[in-house]
């Protein structure tokens, strides 16, 4: 793959001025541009082709700066960054645009069938069957990823295998393809998955397609399909579907597809080539080396890399690290804030809800007081939870690349006048009238941008290498597309599914025994112990938008008003106790607030269950048909 990155963006150049070929103009052969013979002869520009398609693999959160502030539109984080109108309106979203993450991607589907086609009929000595063979597998991964990510965002979509040629002055009606059912199109993929598996070659590579990876996005597809049969036609969860099943699966077919997607994830598991990630003994740091180490790292199928000696980095850490940590100097960073929703889904690890005791409410009277457990440390208050919160976000109290946190909203100075609290903040990085720390560096601060408004700050996928949170140097840490953590999870869910319990605990209690939960934690499933299972393990890593869209609860939790706790986000503010003299002066307490930057409650609408076809498209193609609710 290294290989690969190092010509892609020449390659990508070039093909763009393929075309020119036919053009009189010059005579001459040109020794700058390649023609198709050459490319699809020459293994080295074969190779290149497919970078530039791994390259453009469709994405809707990752880490450059064009797809993370996708974190922050739901519930697992909102905006602290810049607050100009175009950013700020992440944090007062008043509803979700029927397009919002929209694809219809066909200029990638047409690429690939041009390369297959032309790989296909290629005669050259170098371009050996065996060549082709993997080649045209890995283009037909690269199709299916695409048609999946089309497929959970549209809903059934033209399956196209050949190029469609266009004559001008010809009829076009015959390039005018419908829909195809949104069940045909899982089909797809699962069918193609099962063709090419034993033909993508690339064993034990992480950044190109082999077996695994193939196996790996059945697993998510068939259990995405599965759901969506279940529960779109369960009674009590939303409906969405067209007669004609352009959108809607059966019901029927929910039993076929769990089966599915449970087979291809034992596959993966029973095959000893990966395992859950367990080298450090410190299980929080542990989980955050699963995301981010690249050596020898065998829970990762799949990731996209960045390499810095070629020029691939990005500036995730750059633009999210905690403000105290920042390397740049002065602001810019922070702008990633985890909510207190997310961080109360982590359990104690005794098996507990995860809601943090003795909080305040932020009333700063003396009734908001009452429930006020005073902490000896900030980290106190998030003792003995799962170890998988650690790995995911910085909360108070905590370090990162051994340097300490330096958070504190203000402090409560005892008044015995009123005899309760009176709450004082102040500017980051201030002192208190006692000389100790008004308001940390870090925040939390209700109004500045690029510090914490919520009192949390993202671990994963910050990196510690010095010079990340720098434009000189940036960070290469890498996008995981697929791990085995996910693999266990959907073997879980689909065991559970398909009424298998005791494997479905088997599954499940592995991946939370890496966490720090004691052996068979669970010893009884739920739907909803399963959702709250792939939200902790799997936050920020772009599942819970689909994963709330295909068990058709989207709506119901984020459902655009004030009194859902769902709907709203929620920050946790810590202070320092000024009360001279007395037992708990120097203690710290904690408030519950929704998040100041936060406006507007999130509300997903039914019409959201299926994006909307661009106009455009439809203009050009009058037999699709529209989505529902549009």
């Amino acid at each position: 793959m290294k290989s690969l990155h190092k010509i892609s963006i020449i390659i990508f150049l070039l093909t763009a001025f393929i075309s020119c070929n036919k053009d009189k103009l010059l005579d001459t052969e040109s020794q700058t541009i390649f023609t198709d013979e050459q490319i699809w002869k020459d293994p080295k520009l074969i190779n290149a082709v497919l970078a530039n398609l791994y390259d453009r693999m469709p994405k809707y959160a990752n880490l450059p700066v064009d797809f993370y502030p996708n974190f922050t539109t739901f519930d697992e984080a909102i905006w602290s960054g810049l607050n100009n109108n175009d950013l700020e309106v992440r944090n007062n979203l008043i509803n979700y645009g029927f397009d919002r993450w929209r694809i219809w991607d066909y200029g990638y589907i047409r690429d690939i069938n041009v390369a297959i086609e032309n790989i296909e009929k290629s005669a050259s000595v170098e371009v050996t069957e065996t060549l082709k063979k993997q080649y045209i597998s890995e283009l037909r991964f690269l199709r299916c990823y695409d048609y999946f990510e089309m497929v959970k965002r549209m809903g059934g979509v033209p399956i196209v295998t050949k190029q469609l040629l266009f004559e001008a002055g010809k009829d076009v009606t015959a390039l005018q393809l419908p829909r195809n059912k949104e069940a045909e199109v899982y089909e797809f993929i699962a069918n193609e998955v099962d063709s090419i598996k034993n033909s993508l070659g690339n064993a034990g590579s992480k950044r190109r397609a082999n077996k695994f990876t193939a196996l790996a996005l059945k697993s998510r597809a068939m259990l995405y399909a599965a759901s969506l049969a279940k529960y779109n036609n369960s009674t009590g969860f939303t409906n969405s579907s067209l007669p004609n099943g352009e959108v809607g699966i059966p019901a029927a077919k929910a039993a076929e597809y769990y089966q599915k997607s449970l087979d291809a994830s034992l596959e993966i598991i029973n095959s000893g080539g990966y395992s859950l990630y367990r080298v450090n003994p410190n299980l929080g740091e542990n989980f955050y080396d699963a995301l981010v180490n690249k050596n020898a790292n065998t829970e990762v199928i799949m990731a996209t890399d960045f390499i810095k000696s070629q020029g691939r980095r990005h500036t995730f850490t750059f633009n999210n690290i905690a403000r105290s940590l920042f390397e740049e100097g002065g602001q810019g960073s922070s702008s990633i804030s985890p909510s207190l929703n997310l961080v109360e889904s982590y359990e104690y690890l005794d098996g507990t809800d995860g809601v943090l005791k003795g909080i305040g409410t932020g009333s700063n009277t003396a009734a908001g007081q009452t429930n006020w457990i005073f902490y000896s440390n900030p980290q106190d208050v998030f003792a003995n939870k799962d170890a998988r919160l650690y790995g995911t976000i910085m909360y108070p109290g905590s370090s990162f690349a051994g340097k300490p946190l330096k958070m504190q909203a203000g402090v409560y100075v005892w008044n015995a006048t009123t005899n309760k609290y009176d709450r004082v903040e102040g500017a980051l990085n201030s002192t208190h009238t006692d000389g100790k720390l008004l308001t940390g560096l870090d925040g939390p601060h209700r109004t500045t941008t690029f510090v914490s408004n919520t009192g949390f700050y993202l671990r994963k996928y910050i990196d510690a290498t010095p010079g990340a949170s720098t434009l000189a140097s940036q960070s290469d840490t890498w996008w995981v597309v697929f791990r085995l953590g996910e693999i266990y999870l959907n073997a879980a869910e689909a065991a559970f599914e398909l009424g298998h319990s005791a494997d479905a605990l088997n599954y499940i209690n592995k991946v939370r025994e890496r966490a720090g939960f004691p052996a068979n934690s669970l010893s009884a499933l739920t739907i909803q112990k399963i959702q709250n299972e792939r939200r902790v393990e799997l936050a920020f890593e772009d599942h819970r938008l689909w994963d709330v869209i295909r068990w058709r609860i989207a709506d119901k939790i984020w459902d655009g008003t004030t009194s859902n706790t769902a709907s709203n986000i929620y920050a946790l503010y810590v202070y320092r106790i000024v009360r001279p003299g007395h037992p708990n002066d120097g203690k710290y307490v904690f408030d519950k607030i929704i998040a100041p930057r936060f406006r507007a409650p999130r509300f997903f609408r039914t019409g959201n269950y299926y994006s909307s076809i661009a106009q455009d498209v439809l203009n050009n193609n009058p037999k699709l048909i529209p989505n529902p609710f549009h």
